[in-house]
């Protein structure tokens, strides 16, 4: 077992529920967080009590709706709370839980784990926040994409809407090649529409404006 102070494990309740002990065989654990979706209570429960035996304190929280957009939200939290002790085991859950517990991970700067062949494999940590490349008037945008949500069918909509200039909104959005705007962050989603280009938030940029990144 590695000598290092004792983590947070955070885990989707899903189809692999074994490499949850993988993951504390080799990681001494303070605290497991389960993160189960409503029809998984049952799988969860049965683990707590199993995690009771080794003594090992577990809380489920109940994961209801869009399991993408909860999943974010609770890692965003369990990070506002517990700081920087924290591991994500994204082996436990089933696909899509996996997915999105290890994209939260990415996004919030958490250090987060597979298991591949019995052994813990821990995956890369992204360096940077997203809040440090948005000037205040790209989060002007966000907002505003979040908030109007008949917005908005084209960049002059948004123009009108944020009180910015057309080109300053194009720039925003588009970007330069010395500056990634909006849609090359994959903050927003533009598309065609009768000659218009109409313009939403991405599932990202919707986490971002929430806080939930």
């Amino acid at each position: 077992m590695q000598n290092m102070k004792k983590k947070i494990i955070v885990a989707p309740v899903g189809d692999y529920m074994e490499d949850l002990f993988v993951g504390i065989r080799e990681f001494p654990t303070e605290k497991v967080i389960l993160l189960a979706p409503k029809d998984r209570m049952k799988e969860a429960e049965e683990t707590k009590k199993s995690l009771d035996k080794f003594k090992v304190p577990t809380e489920i929280k109940q994961i209801d709706g869009f399991i993408w957009e909860e999943i974010f939200k609770e890692v965003a939290n369990i990070k506002k709370i517990e700081g920087g002790d924290v591991l994500i085991n994204v082996s436990t859950g089933d696909r899509e839980s996996r997915c999105a517990a290890t994209s939260a991970a990415f996004v919030n700067g958490l250090k987060a784990f597979a298991i591949k062949d019995n052994e813990p494999m821990m995956l890369p940590v992204l360096k940077f926040s997203y809040y440090t490349l948005l000037t205040n008037k790209k989060m002007g945008i966000l907002k505003t994409l979040f908030t109007k949500k008949d917005c908005c069918a084209s960049l002059e909509d948004l123009s009108k809407q944020t009180k910015m200039s057309l080109p300053l909104i194009s720039y925003h959005i588009n970007g330069t090649l010395k500056s990634e705007g909006l849609k090359q962050m994959g903050l927003v989603e533009t598309r065609e529409e009768k000659g218009k280009i109409r313009i939403n938030l991405s599932f990202l940029g919707r986490m971002i404006v929430k806080g939930y990144v």
